[in-house]
């Protein structure tokens, strides 16, 4: 791939809109996950704050699949912010923080518990399905999960 700095505009233009924000790389392989594991979900349920990624009303559980540059994972090295243009990226990504924590606030003001799966924590599928059972390891006990 080349180097972005390098990119010209209407190419870095080009690369950019081709970004989608639902049906995700990471999205469908949690979707997939959850679904082996026997759990059935709804998909960016609109009638939620922040239209989460996949919905489970039984468990009350709003699941956001967040990519790690957009939404800063705190710690990960794919959260670096861009040296190229800071004065439109810092507020943009500071948005995009600002706007979910807005949103978790919401819904869990509505009774839902919100989780979140980072993109870099979708690339592992053990340690993904590991995860999604921690947030219902409660919640499953003695009950069937369909």
């Amino acid at each position: 791939m080349a180097n972005p700095i390098l990119l010209t505009t209407p190419s870095r233009s080009a690369l950019m809109s081709r970004i989608r924000s639902i049906n995700t790389a990471p999205e469908i392989l949690v979707r997939s996950a959850l679904h082996r594991m026997g759990f059935r979900f709804r998909l960016h349920y609109r009638r939620l704050p922040g239209k989460p990624d996949l919905v489970l009303p039984k468990f009350r559980t709003a699941i956001f699949v967040h990519g790690c540059f957009w939404h800063q994972h705190l710690g990960c090295t794919n959260a670096r912010k861009p040296e190229a243009n800071k004065a439109y990226w810092r507020p943009k990504l500071e948005a995009n923080v600002s706007r979910f924590a807005a949103q978790t606030e919401e819904l869990e003001k509505l009774g839902w518990t919100v989780r979140v799966i980072w993109e870099c924590e979708t690339k592992d599928s053990e340690k993904l399905r590991s995860l999604l059972l921690s947030f219902f390891s409660r919640s499953v006990s003695g009950t069937q999960r369909c």
